[in-house]
């Protein structure tokens, strides 16, 4: 934590105002000072502002106090330079902001234990459809898996490589997703208001992002980008549907399905097997030539039912990203600070998002009458 004066400390304050969307009046009356003025002068350094006035005034931001005293991850620094001054963080901006500290945070004191020493080399973003697949069978390489494996946990498997996925329902109207390259790793953001399939779509989109080393950025329509008009972002939609399902599984299995289950029961079969929803297996279908475009409006409307369930076998997993998640890797290690009394238990559930309960941390140690000596001595 560094050492601000009152005007450095008054400039960060007004910046947090902006991009919260507040007038000086509103954050007084929030707050409880008698007029926009007290602002004012706090905002210039004229007034010097106590601790419980700084507290009272991050928690009516939305913002943590910590916020006032430490730089923001480069890429966050980069991005709201990159805007106009007055201009306001959305909810996903606030989002990945908030997520970059608290993943930043924990790696300072988990010594390695969120796998960022993983996290790989720099690649080129694609430029034609051959090379969006190219990069996806790279990708896949750098996961450990065949050509034809599934991905049945995308939010762990991106995690191999120092990608942490967090999600949480921020509604239909906003961003699908977002990705922020921290000094280490990345952290991506996922709206969990989609269902499952669209929802592990725009994490693999955001893993392109996070491989082709792109410092911020916020995908509002997973694959809906057009090639004229947004290029680079609808070869990364290419890269996604390549990754969750490679032409190979699909080349190799779907005629014998199709022959023997016909359409409805075979792409019941690949979306299930492979996660993804039936619009990207009719794309990814039509793509490689598989189907026509009768057979591929017949898979994209099917909607797998329990008759699916039960002739095919299928198992029917927990969804990912269901609701507000974090990552099993970001678990356990804000876990072993708290068992470790590294960090209180108040702050790990803050920085858990409501994911656990105080009962789900572990039990504080019981301490030996030595030990307890020791410390008043």
């Amino acid at each position: 934590m560094s050492d601000l004066d009152a005007h450095t400390l008054g400039a960060r304050v007004r910046e947090a105002r902006m991009r919260a969307g507040l007038r000086q009046d509103e954050l007084a009356s929030r707050v409880g000072f008698s007029g926009h003025s007290v602002i004012a002068k706090i905002e210039t350094g004229a007034r010097k502002v106590s601790a419980l006035e700084l507290s009272d005034i991050a928690a009516a931001m939305g913002v943590q106090m910590i916020d006032f005293f430490e730089e923001p991850t480069p890429a966050i620094v980069s991005h709201r330079t990159s805007r106009t001054p007055d201009a306001t963080d959305s909810t996903i901006d606030a989002r990945l902001a908030l997520l970059a500290q608290d993943v930043e945070f924990v790696d300072s004191l988990a010594d390695g234990a969120l796998g960022f020493d993983r996290a790989p080399e720099e690649q080129t973003p694609p430029t034609t459809v051959e090379e969006a697949e190219d990069l996806a069978a790279h990708a896949r390489e750098l996961l450990g898996l065949t050509p034809n494996d599934p991905i049945p946990h995308l939010v762990e498997t991106v995690g191999l490589v120092g990608l942490l996925a967090f999600s949480a329902d921020v509604g239909k109207d906003l961003a699908d997703a977002g990705t922020v390259l921290l000094r280490r790793g990345g952290v991506a953001f996922v709206n969990s208001h989609a269902d499952v399939g669209r929802r592990r779509l725009a994490l693999a989109h955001e893993f392109g992002h996070y491989l082709c080393a792109d410092d911020y950025t916020v995908d509002w329509r997973v694959d809906a980008y057009e090639p004229k008009t947004a290029p680079v972002e609808a070869l990364l939609d290419q890269f996604a549907r390549t990754l969750l399902l490679p032409a190979e599984a699909l080349t190799n299995a779907w005629a014998q399905r199709f022959e023997e289950h016909g359409p409805r029961r075979a792409a019941a079969w690949f979306a299930h097997h492979y996660r993804i929803d039936m619009a990207t297996l009719a794309r990814r279908l039509r793509e490689l030539g598989l189907a026509d475009h009768e057979t591929a409006g017949i898979v994209r409307s099917h909607r797998t039912t329990r008759a699916d369930i039960l002739e095919l076998d299928l198992y029917v997993p927990a969804e990912e990203m269901a609701g507000t998640t974090v990552p099993r890797t970001y678990e356990k290690a804000v876990l072993r600070l708290v068992g470790s009394e590294l960090i209180s238990r108040e702050r790990a559930l803050d920085l858990l998002l409501g994911t656990l309960n105080d009962d789900d941390l572990p039990v504080p140690r019981t301490r030996r009458e030595d030990e307890i000596w020791k410390f008043v001595s």
